[in-house]
């Protein structure tokens, strides 16, 4: 757990409580996270994070739009000239949620995430906005370019997006479930690569 409880700028606070609520979150769960221990860890009082946040679940939703959030951080112009070279755009795309998955803190969200999902209405709706539709869309706009220069077959994007990365999400789901289970998740860790080269070799012209 975060140790330093420095005084740190009035700018500063509102990351540092993300950044400490992420570990709080991922250690202790949604219930076992209260705002007395946050504002403790973070080294304000607690009626300070009522000045950037107006309860826990704000606080937790702000944490889960990180999680959820494209791992794929390109500008248009990025995207569009990895997306020219065809399959280093698909390889880039699930090297990064790769390491999403094997990251212990992120891993650790993601099961929380999935958990709370039931429970939360509006953790539905930022799921739906920021992993889901995200990702689509980023797919989306580099298979349209690979379709427009005739690396993969014409068809619709979307779909061929939707393909892509739910097999993605699968195998990084089956890796946080064995996880938790203790089990080894070896013979899973080359599973994205072998994903990128199945399809791969399913689309290209």
């Amino acid at each position: 757990m975060p140790t330093d409880t420095r005084p740190t700028k009035r700018s500063g606070t509102k990351e540092k409580i993300l950044k400490v609520s992420t570990t709080l979150f991922s250690q202790l769960g949604y219930k076992g996270t209260s705002v007395r221990k946050i504002a403790s860890e973070v080294g304000i009082r607690e009626s300070a994070i009522y000045n950037h946040y107006k309860n826990k679940e704000e606080i937790f939703l702000e944490v889960a739009k990180g999680i959820f959030s494209s791992p794929f951080s390109l500008s248009s112009d990025e995207i569009k000239e990895l997306a020219t070279k065809g399959k280093p755009f698909l390889q880039k795309f699930a090297l990064q949620h790769k390491m999403l998955t094997f990251d212990k803190m992120n891993e650790n969200m993601f099961r929380l995430l999935m958990i709370e999902l039931m429970q939360n209405r509006e953790l539905r709706v930022q799921f739906q906005a920021e992993f889901h539709e995200k990702n689509i869309k980023v797919l989306s706009e580099g298979l349209f370019i690979m379709m427009q220069n005739s690396l993969v077959r014409s068809g619709d994007p979307m779909m061929v997006s939707y393909e892509f990365l739910s097999t993605l999400f699968y195998i990084r789901l089956q890796i946080t479930l064995m996880h938790f289970d203790d089990l080894s998740t070896n013979s899973l860790s080359t599973h994205f690569e072998k994903h990128v080269d199945f399809f791969w070799e399913s689309i290209k012209v």
